[in-house]
């Protein structure tokens, strides 16, 4: 299978501006007003198809990178809003986590807490990685059983992470829920060896501090360089017990007090809360939570890491933290994705080589005649914010992999250019903005999904999952308006097998590959389709 991917020149594109005079700006660090706009960015929840207008492409075409059309549009195609999908990048994966667990437990998870975005996102993918900071764009597809349906895959590599050594100093507040639930086995304890764990596997100029709290926050460890003092983390680790209610606006105030105090000049600054983000007592609303977080990110640039345990979770709370904290979520059920979390995606995490950064896919409507954006409800932007950098978007950090997923309705007999698709992010350091773009054409599609290479194939696998949880988990009406709507007992996304089907595929797939994140993908399938 082709896949495209096209570089343009930074400097060029730091000439550029946007149609409908947004200009290409960076904003200052430390502007009230600018952060103020993105915590009002628009949050809007999709889902629906969206259909492409008739006839050519809109805008002008450029040529040349920075070169300017007579319309002023710095794309080399400016199409119309009614065919552009604009998302802010997001590397969560506790919704696949949460539904594991529940799988496991022999119970559906809610379709509230399906994110499809973060099935997709749970698994190691292939793309080229760029050699400095910012992205590399992949786009390609394949088809469907469903006539005239593909998958679309826009698939954005940072480059690889560093060896330890060579990242910068790190300064880690973790936030510990040690109410009195927390004391299921599962949720404490695991958090417990987890970080204990990974307290020896961070450098001697890195710091930790450990805040606790149930129906009162306490300062466990204030700010403590490691070096020689490993052995009293461990004992403030070793000392932690469940106890009383949950005040989880207590711990986050306390905790992020506690980072603040410690904060390092030169290192990154992180909040780590670990909880079952079941909030019981104290400050219970979520806005006013919301608000701490989103002040001390603003004035102080310290970011959150949420990670989620427990049966009884609040999926919904700790989403909403971590986007307010400029942060990520992931879920932890056992001891593999507790080392998993803690060892591997937090590291990935301390770092960062993008701030603010978001994807726009134009589809052709000459090719294209509807398109739907797979998940992403709650992290989609206007189209006209794309460029505007006071805009939230997404942070990431190095030896991270995002994926978005289209399905696309092609026009019968089309031929030619499918897509572009953008991603655009700030320098973490002095805001520079950036872009990278990618594209894909017709003939780039796959005869047959099933038939992609590995890593097509796990996404649209792990797609299809979402899909028919969310369609066996509720008989919620559809508000979309794509002339497919799904068979009953399948998905709503085009070409969706059923459960028993699909858990076959993803079988046959574990056993080809011989990777253990797509076996536990089939086995949680297979689960899926003897509840159903």
């Amino acid at each position: 299978m082709k896949r495209y991917r096209t570089r343009r020149p930074v400097g060029a594109l730091l000439a550029l501006t946007a149609a409908g005079g947004l200009l290409l700006t960076g904003c200052g660090g430390g502007d009230d007003a600018a952060q103020g706009a993105k915590d009002t960015a628009a949050d809007s929840r999709g889902g629906g198809y969206a259909p492409a207008p008739d006839g050519p492409r809109g805008g002008t075409s450029t040529g040349e990178a920075g070169e300017t059309g007579k319309n002023g549009d710095s794309r080399e195609v400016a199409p119309d809003p009614d065919h552009l999908s604009t998302f802010a990048l997001d590397v969560d994966t506790a919704s696949y986590g949460y539904a594991r667990r529940a799988l496991s437990e022999g119970r559906l998870p809610d379709p509230s807490t399906v994110r499809p975005e973060e099935f997709v996102n749970s698994f190691r993918q292939d793309y080229d990685r760029p050699d400095g900071d910012g992205f590399t764009v992949s786009v390609d597809g394949a088809r469907t059983d469903e006539e005239d349906w593909s998958l679309v895959r826009v698939g954005l590599a940072t480059r690889a992470a560093e060896q330890r050594g060579e990242r910068p100093s790190t300064a880690l507040t973790f936030v510990i829920d040690v109410s009195g639930s927390m004391g299921e086995p599962g949720r404490l304890d695991l958090a417990q060896d987890s970080l204990a764990t990974m307290t020896d596997q961070l450098r001697d100029d890195d710091s930790v501090a450990l805040v606790t709290f149930s129906d009162e926050a306490e300062t466990v460890l204030p700010m403590t360089r490691l070096g020689d003092h490993r052995g009293r983390v461990h004992d403030a680790i070793d000392s932690l017990e469940p106890t009383e209610s949950t005040n989880l606006g207590a711990g986050v105030e306390t905790g992020y007090d506690t980072a603040v105090e410690g904060r390092r000049e030169g290192a990154t600054n992180r909040v780590v809360l670990v909880s079952d983000a079941l909030a019981n007592t104290g400050d219970t609303d979520a806005d006013t939570i919301l608000e701490r977080i989103a002040d001390e990110r603003r004035e102080h640039g310290i970011t959150l890491f949420g990670v989620g345990v427990g049966s009884d979770y609040g999926d919904a709370l700790m989403e909403r933290l971590a986007d307010k904290g400029d942060g990520h979520t992931a879920y932890v059920s056992d001891a593999e994705d507790a080392r998993e979390v803690f060892c591997e995606q937090l590291p990935r995490h301390i770092e960062l080589t993008a701030r603010d950064a978001k994807a726009q896919v134009a589809f052709d409507p000459e090719t294209v005649a509807e398109y739907r954006l797979v998940g992403y409800d709650n992290r989609q932007v206007a189209d006209e914010d794309f460029r505007d950098d006071r805009v939230d978007g997404g942070e990431v950090g190095p030896g991270h992999t995002v994926t978005a997923l289209y399905a696309v309705r092609t026009r019968p007999g089309a031929d030619g250019h499918l897509a572009t698709a953008t991603v655009r992010w700030l320098d973490p350091d002095n805001r520079t903005p950036h872009e990278e773009s990618g594209d894909v054409e017709t003939d780039a599609l796959g005869d047959s999904v099933w038939e992609a290479d590995r890593g097509l194939r796990v996404t649209a696998t792990a797609a299809y999952f979402a899909d028919a949880l969310q369609s066996a988990s509720s008989s919620a009406s559809s508000d979309s308006s794509s002339s497919y709507d799904g068979d009953a007992g399948h998905g709503s996304l085009p070409g969706a097998p059923a459960l028993g089907e699909l858990a076959e595929r993803a079988g046959f797939l574990a056993g080809r590959t011989e990777d253990e994140d797509v076996r536990r993908l089939a086995e949680a399938i297979g689960r899926a389709n003897r509840l159903t």
